[in-house]
């Protein structure tokens, strides 16, 4: 049995105090089913949303962007308060069991709306030593950035260029929230966060939703013309005490993309995945991630940048679309990169489209303090 992906849509991201969250999710839903011609709550079985309780200060969100998508007195809904790579690892799993055939997911997050969002991080850390220190996602990134450089040789102006290749791309990107180009010395001299860490080397905090329709095989040829299969799933977390992982080494990641690739029968990544759309909350975790992947070998990825392996047009490109550097939102990150890397292997890319047209891709989300949790998924062009 396989899975397709037929359509999918999102709002764009940024300040975006005119709608409220589940507001978003509708608007993105109602685009999603639209393109192929799906009526809304009779077209599908069921319903994944990705919400966080903490990011929109009340309980069970999951009742509001569920009922938007269809789901009152419509199909189950069943929430996923995590990274939306994950929400569509479970739209996978409910066709693959066959409790559906056809199943929306959607994923939002309003950044902006929170006051001090390292209040919130904090929850993440464990509580009875690590969150008396005030510790949150930036700080954790930072002590993992200070081990990757010490470890790897990686230099401050490899950091500043990750940023300055993102925005690049990002400038085609008419749905990111930050679009404007940068220098060395602007991403250098942006306000220290937390050593090396600087503003502009972490993903700007932005509003934003994005809906995607998967369904079985019969179902999506049924549906549209183009399927993009997803051939690959992995999803795996690492320890929660911080000292517990060698920050430097993404067990997690490699594990998730491990259990993915073998799925998809991929024995060598970096010859075989023709783009990919990773989830860099961080500038050094763009290179770290690109390793983690198996997309090069380790320590590497950062040369790999300056020789434009990873541009459009190079051998293999990775975040076309600028990446979270440009500004996706939280939860949504990872769902937004599986509709990238939908996008580029329908052909529907536009101006973010990579130079070769791509068959195979690769689509990452991530969560927790310095990437304590990875989700993987690979996807095929089916036509």
């Amino acid at each position: 049995m396989k899975v397709g992906i037929v359509a999918a849509s999102r709002t764009a991201y940024g300040e975006l105090p005119r709608w409220r969250p589940h507001e978003l999710t509708y608007l993105a839903v109602e685009e999603a089913l639209a393109k192929i011609g799906l009526p809304f709550r009779d077209g599908y079985q069921d319903i994944v949303t990705c919400s966080s309780d903490h990011w929109e200060g009340m309980t069970l969100t999951d009742i509001r962007h569920g009922e938007v998508a269809g789901g009152h007195l419509g199909p189950g809904e069943e929430k996923v308060c995590d990274d939306g790579a994950n929400a569509v690892l479970l739209g996978c799993v409910k066709i693959l069991s066959g409790q559906a055939d056809t199943v929306l997911v959607t994923a939002c997050c309003k950044e902006t709306e929170v006051l001090d969002p390292s209040v919130i991080e904090n929850f993440a850390f464990d509580v009875p030593f690590q969150q008396l220190l005030g510790l949150d996602f930036t700080q954790a990134a930072a002590l993992q950035a200070v081990q990757y450089m010490d470890r790897t040789g990686l230099l401050p102006e490899d950091l500043a260029r990750a940023v300055i290749e993102a925005r690049r791309k990002g400038k085609d990107n008419a749905d990111v929230f930050c679009r404007e180009e940068v220098s060395e010395e602007e991403v250098r001299d942006s306000p220290m966060l937390a050593h090396p860490i600087t503003t502009l080397q972490r993903r700007p905090f932005c509003d934003g939703a994005v809906a995607l329709v998967l369904a079985s095989e019969d179902k999506a040829l049924s549906l549209s013309p183009q399927p993009v299969w997803v051939t690959g799933l992995g999803s795996c977390c690492e320890a929660h005490n911080l000292g517990d992982r060698d920050l430097s080494s993404p067990e997690a990641l490699r594990a998730a993309a491990a259990r993915a690739y073998g799925m998809a029968g991929i024995r060598d990544p970096a010859a075989e995945i023709d783009l990919a759309e990773i989830s860099d909350h961080y500038a050094h975790q763009f290179y770290l991630w690109c390793e983690g992947l198996g997309l090069c070998e380790d320590g590497s990825a950062a040369r790999r940048l300056q020789a434009g392996n990873f541009d459009r047009q190079g051998p293999l490109p990775v975040n076309p679309s600028g990446g979270l550097l440009c500004g996706v939102p939280r939860y949504v990150a990872g769902a937004n990169a599986v509709m990238e890397a939908f996008e580029q292997l329908r052909g529907e890319a536009a101006s973010r489209s990579v130079g070769k047209p791509p068959r195979i891709a690769v689509a990452h989300g991530t969560s927790g303090p310095a990437g304590q949790h990875h989700c993987v998924i690979v996807l095929e062009r089916g036509f």
